[in-house]
Order: C-alpha cells, then sequence, then structure tokens
C-alpha cells in the first residue's frame, strides 16, 4: 500500500512539472514572433514589420493572416485599410470607436501580431492630429509614421511630449515637404528626438538621391524605414518598380551594414509595391535575405 501511495505521489509531482514546462514552452512561443528575439537582428534591436498597403487589394483581417503565414509579429495600418470581417465595411482611422480599436487590437494579437504603428498619415486638418494621437495611444501604438503640414509642427511636437508617441516622418516623392533629408533636417533638426525619419529608401533613389547618403545624412534620427529594394530605370516605365530583396539596384547588404554602422535600433517596415494579388511568396524571400544578412552582421 505503501508503494501504491509512493508512486502516485512521484506521478503527480512529475505530470505538474511536465505541465509547468509546457506552460511555459507555450507562452515562449506564443511571445517568439512579436518578440522577435530567435534572431540575431532581434536581439539587437532591429525588428519586422509589415505595411499593410502591401495588401490594400485585401481586407485589414486577411492582411493579418498574411502577416502571421510570413512569421511577422508587427504591422503598420494604412489609414484607410478596409477592415473586413465582424467590422464590414469599416476602415482603419480615427473615427473608429473605442470598442472598435479595443476589438482590432485584441484581434491582431491574437494571431501573434501587434499594431506597432499605422500610416502614412496626412491631414490638412489641424484638429486631426490629436484624434491620431489617442487613436496611436489607444491602440499601444509606438509611433506614426507621416507628413504632417509644415504648419502643424509646433502642435506636433507638444502632442508627441504629451503621448510620448514617436513621430516617424515619411519621405514621399516631390512635391513632398519631405522628399529629401535636407528638407526633414530643416524642420525637426532642433525638435524633439521623438521626432525623425521613416525612410523610404526606393523613393529616395527614384527621386535620384543616393540611398546611402541619405541614411547617413539622418544618422541618429531614423525610427522606422519602409525597406525595400527596386528595380533599375527602364525606358517606357513610369516608375522603378519594387523586386525581391537583394535583385535590385539599392545594394540591401551595404544599406544594413550602414544602419549597424549607426547603432540603428528601429523598425523595418517592408512595404512590397509589387505582384498585388500574390505577393507572399516574393516577401518570404525577402524576410530570408534579411535574415541571411543580419545573421552574417551581428
Amino acid at each position: 500500500m505503501k508503494r501504491i501511495i509512493y508512486l502516485f505521489i512521484i506521478s503527480v509531482v512529475v505530470m505538474q512539472f511536465s505541465c509547468t514546462g509546457k506552460q511555459k514552452t507555450g507562452q515562449s512561443e506564443g511571445n517568439q514572433t512579436i518578440n522577435q528575439g530567435i534572431t540575431k537582428a532581434g536581439q539587437n534591436g532591429w525588428r519586422l514589420s509589415m505595411q499593410s498597403f502591401s495588401f490594400h487589394k485585401f481586407t485589414f483581417v486577411e492582411a493579418l493572416d498574411k502577416t502571421k503565414e510570413l512569421g511577422l509579429g508587427y504591422i503598420e495600418v494604412y489609414p484607410g485599410h478596409k477592415l473586413g470581417g465582424k467590422w464590414g465595411d469599416k476602415v482603419f482611422g480615427i473615427d473608429l470607436n473605442t470598442e472598435e480599436r479595443t476589438e482590432l487590437k485584441q484581434y491582431a494579437k491574437d494571431k501573434g501580431i501587434k499594431i506597432i504603428s499605422t500610416g502614412v498619415y496626412m491631414t490638412d486638418n489641424t484638429d486631426d492630429w490629436e484624434k491620431m494621437f489617442v487613436l496611436a495611444k489607444d491602440m499601444e501604438m509606438e509611433f506614426i509614421s507621416c507628413e504632417p503640414a509644415v504648419k502643424d509642427w509646433d502642435l506636433i511636437e507638444s502632442l508627441v511630449n504629451k503621448y510620448n508617441i514617436k513621430i516617424s516622418v515619411h519621405n514621399h516623392p516631390q512635391p513632398s515637404d519631405y522628399w529629401s533629408p535636407d528638407l526633414l533636417l530643416a524642420q525637426i533638426a532642433n525638435r524633439s528626438n521623438k521626432i525623425g525619419s521613416c525612410a523610404d529608401v526606393g523613393h529616395w533613389r527614384r527621386e535620384g538621391l543616393d540611398q546611402m547618403e541619405c541614411l547617413n545624412k539622418l544618422k541618429g534620427r531614423i525610427i522606422s524605414l519602409h525597406f525595400k529594394d527596386i528595380a533599375e530605370k527602364k525606358d517606357g516605365e513610369a516608375e522603378q518598380h519594387d523586386v525581391i530583396w537583394g535583385k535590385g539596384i539599392l545594394n540591401v547588404e551595404k544599406m544594413l551594414q550602414t544602419l549597424k554602422a549607426q547603432d540603428f535600433k528601429g523598425v523595418f517596415t517592408i512595404e512590397y509595391e509589387n505582384n498585388w494579388e500574390n505577393s507572399v511568396p516574393d516577401i518570404k524571400e525577402c524576410i530570408q535575405v534579411y535574415n541571411q544578412e543580419t545573421e552574417k552582421l551581428f
């Protein structure tokens, strides 16, 4: 009888230990995507995010599924992205009510994805800026990718300090106020270091700028990137389209080396504007290139 009791106690202890181990493993696996600590790049403060505009032909709900398929734990949502699912034709933006914001944040979290930012946000209505910061705060975003009207900078800086949310300024092509690093620095050089660049390396090159020089000019002020590679310019084509990283003219390896030399810590947002209907295989290859190059770097 004593032997039976002894064996029962041992089995209970073993079962408890096993369950605890599984629980810890499960927690680790559940957070692994968001933390991205399994890669050397992730351990050194580099994070990969998905720009939802890459999937603008699909709903935001579908974009989350694609982001999960890619193994990414972060997403930047473009304002106006149709939500889909239970939210139907509603779009992402400042008009979402409190319940919808909470639901969307949890819906993404349940898929292992954090809505880290929104963008590229642009408005001529000064009063909308605080509404955007409130949205970002409600959804626990880290930054807003945007191109503010020059007249709004004092207000925006005050909101950055009030809500403790960063501003990452994107560079669309001309006539954008920020198409070159010099124009951006003229506006932010003497402002909070929570205001910086969302460096779109493809747009720089399309505007005839050297992306390496642009990155170096913005050393210490880069918060995030719209990272990509683009094709050579061809006669008869309106724009140099996006290509799989490493197959274009931007020299992905050297850009990553440049950012490491700057001790950059931040977010690489994948914005892949090509093969719209079936871009996931291409983006998977881009991620593979990124992982290969960063494994060599760190």
